[in-house]
């Protein structure tokens, strides 16, 4: 990790000009799709308001008509949208998902996101023309799954989930020939994402299908004489004081009293954040970089994207290279539990 950031910043002293990253939005609503192009993104990904996206809560996502007003007003300004169609078709009945691709091709979508290897069939048999990312869902942690999508259903770039070290990211970056694209700021999950089976142990409902960890119908809360109680399930996974602010409940990231202590027992609430890591990221040919959240509000869009085009633009480009101050204030405000870390990209006990 050294060597590649002393090898980034003598290429940069020496007038060689490193390839930026494109950086890649969320779009929850049309309003933060504009203001995240307006703030420099390269791409944004959205879903439809329906389960084949995995973000599928209400008042979230885009019906046709807002799919095509995001993608002129993105295409207008010379930027891409992707469509994420990420959740695993319904064995039952695969309709929904396939009327998905053909609603994004003839939507304008640039790119589909998908994680099911049905989806990706159906899309290359139908649409050819349209390039395929494959989804952090589809859970690929080695060189060897990454070249087998991309061999067999022509994925053009994975979404490496938030689990892998800096060096496993360089090593596959080296080993495919697909894009490779990973996670830079947002919500983080010790999860290998699609392979986390905790709320449906809960719900009964899993989210690689529904489209959400917590399903609005097992979410329940209650004021009690203790504080305002969260429930999944049935399941009591939280319990606020008064003014204690309250995040949308998820079991990982629930409080439980272990050994006489109340706390987080699996996960407590901190945002990934790896702009310290950016020079190592471009040096290691990352092809994109993700801010997650179409959960979040378009003010968190808009400032997020804002410092991330800064940064990346600086560290393509700037010899001497330093996360400045203000670019962490800021994120941090946009933080889960308003703190942040680089999670499994450092592990310096290894």
């Amino acid at each position: 990790m050294v060597a590649a950031a002393v090898a980034a910043v003598a290429g940069a002293e020496a007038g060689v000009s490193r390839a930026a990253p494109q950086l890649v939005c969320p779009a929850g609503s049309l309003r933060a799709l504009q203001l995240a192009v307006d703030a420099g993104a390269d791409a944004v990904y959205l879903g439809l308001k329906d389960a084949t996206n995995a973000r599928n809560f209400a008042g979230l996502n885009f019906d046709d008509r807002q799919v095509r007003d995001g993608v002129r007003y993105a295409h207008a300004r010379g930027r891409r949208v992707l469509m994420a169609l990420n959740t695993f078709a319904d064995a039952l009945d695969s309709t929904p998902w396939e009327r998905a691709v053909d609603r994004a091709a003839a939507l304008g979508a640039d790119a589909l996101i998908v994680a099911d290897m049905a989806v990706m069939a159906y899309a290359r048999a139908r649409h050819p023309q349209l390039p395929l990312h494959l989804s952090v869902q589809a859970s690929a942690t080695s060189a060897e799954a990454i070249e087998f999508y991309r061999e067999r259903y022509g994925i053009r770039r994975a979404v490496l989930p938030r689990v892998l070290t800096l060096s496993q990211v360089q090593h596959l970056a080296r080993h495919t020939e697909a894009e490779i694209e990973v996670f830079g700021f947002g919500s983080l999950c010790v999860m290998v994402e699609g392979r986390c089976a905790l709320s449906s142990y809960v719900t009964g409902s899993s989210p690689n299908n529904a489209g959400v960890c917590s399903p609005a119908s097992a979410v329940r809360w209650e004021q009690t004489p203790a504080g305002v109680e969260a429930r999944l399930g049935g399941m009591l996974i939280d319990r606020y004081a008064a003014n204690e602010p309250r995040g949308y409940p998820t079991l990982c990231k629930g409080r439980f009293v272990v050994d006489g202590e109340l706390d987080y027992a699996l996960e407590e609430p901190t945002s990934l954040n790896t702009l310290a890591l950016l020079p190592q990221l471009i040096e290691a040919g990352v092809a994109a970089i993700k801010i997650e959240g179409r959960q979040r509000s378009a003010s968190y869009v808009a400032e997020v994207t804002g410092v991330w085009r800064t940064a990346i633009d600086h560290a393509a480009s700037d010899a001497r290279w330093a996360v400045q101050p203000a670019w962490n204030t800021k994120l941090a405000r946009w933080a889960e539990g308003q703190q942040h870390t680089l999670g499994a990209y450092d592990r310096p006990w290894r």
